[in-house]
């Protein structure tokens, strides 16, 4: 059973630039789409990005032009680079086995997740 460990997140400036990292183990992640998912608060968890074993992509709306996902099945992690960050953006990052089309998660059992906080 694959699981993950995310880290990277932090406070940032409207604008500023954090890169996520989602670092798997427990078996291989090679065969397996992975996506990012968020939760600000009072909101309910939402998908983020996904990107397929294949390299497929998708993005949420309010991401696309914004942030890039990319894996590297070497190193076993998932990344997030999120640039030109907005105050919306302020949530907590999870990622997870997720199907890409549609954007949706797999588990039910999420990890602790790294906190974005963008704020001036």
């Amino acid at each position: 059973q694959l699981q993950f460990v995310e880290s990277g997140g932090g406070l940032v400036q409207p604008g500023g630039s954090l890169r996520l990292s989602c670092a798997a183990s427990g078996d291989t992640m090679d065969y397996h789409a992975i996506g990012w998912f968020r939760q600000a608060p009072g909101k309910e968890r939402e998908g983020v990005s996904c990107i397929s074993s294949g390299g497929n992509i998708n993005y949420a709306d309010s991401v696309k032009g914004r942030f890039t996902i990319s894996r590297d099945n070497a190193k076993s992690t998932v990344y997030l680079q999120m640039n030109s960050l907005k105050p919306e953006d302020t949530a907590v990052y999870y990622c997870a086995v997720a199907f890409c089309f549609p954007l949706l998660s797999r588990t039910e059992n999420w990890g602790q997740g790294t906190q974005v906080t963008v704020s001036s």
